[in-house]
């Protein structure tokens, strides 16, 4: 079969086609997450991405994938309270600390 490396079986149903697409998006999200710099609105697209992919391992049957999408799903959803909330700040200390932990040396042009 042309796609049997890939996909070991192509779906039958419609409704297993949307969960294999809804499964690809997901993925897509979630790579997408890690480049977004407000972190309410990365939080918010991990959720989404996390949780598509939860359907997927649920669909699938396995425990592992489906137990660390569903912790990654209940960080992301606690962060997001926690932010809206306002309990999630950085202090400019935190933030000095981070900076200093990336060190970047400036190559001057010649």
């Amino acid at each position: 079969m042309l796609l049997q490396s890939l996909i070991p079986y192509l779906p039958s149903s419609v409704a297993e086609t949307w969960i294999f697409v809804g499964a690809s998006i997901s993925i897509i999200l979630l790579m997408y997450a890690v480049f977004i710099e407000k972190e309410h609105r990365q939080d918010l697209v991990r959720l989404v991405g996390t949780g598509g992919l939860l359907v997927y391992a649920i669909y699938i049957h396995n425990l592992i994938f489906t137990i660390a999408m569903a912790a990654l799903a209940v960080a992301s959803l606690v962060e997001f309270i926690e932010i809206l909330l306002g309990l999630h700040k950085h202090s400019p200390e935190d933030l000095q600390r981070y900076k200093s932990f990336v060190r970047t040396k400036h190559i001057e042009p010649r």
